[in-house]
């Protein structure tokens, strides 16, 4: 997606307002200890990619997308509450892996760090 200030400037904003309403306002028990990593938004302002990241296994993550999904409609209407925007966009919601995988390749990087230490000891 192509980026401009005002783009940027509005995924920002929906990025620190989803995390807030996700957190304080949002009562779904299936998303809990969601972080909301990043928004992409279109050019036009109609679509936004919400990429969010837990801590949790493959099967808690699909009930995780799942309650997102389901509270889209929610989540709009109170970003429409809280952004002084014409049209709130459609939103939209992949995991973002990223975390997960930088907490595998570090603790592979102490593995490996301290299998190193241990072989030097003999």
């Amino acid at each position: 997606m192509r980026s401009t200030p005002r783009t940027r400037r509005v995924a920002d904003q929906i990025q620190r307002e989803l995390a807030e309403i996700i957190r304080e306002d949002l009562k779904d028990p299936r998303v809990r200890m969601v972080t909301v990593t990043g928004v992409e938004v279109t050019t036009d302002l109609a679509h936004a990619k919400v990429y969010f990241s837990a801590l949790a296994d493959a099967a808690e993550l699909a009930e995780i997308g799942a309650g997102l999904r389901r509270a889209r409609g929610f989540l709009r209407s109170g970003l429409g509450r809280r952004m002084r925007i014409h049209n709130i966009p459609e939103l939209s919601f992949v995991h973002d892996a990223s975390v997960e995988q930088g907490v595998r390749l570090s603790r592979l990087i102490d593995e490996a760090v301290a299998g190193s230490r241990g072989g030097d000891a003999e």
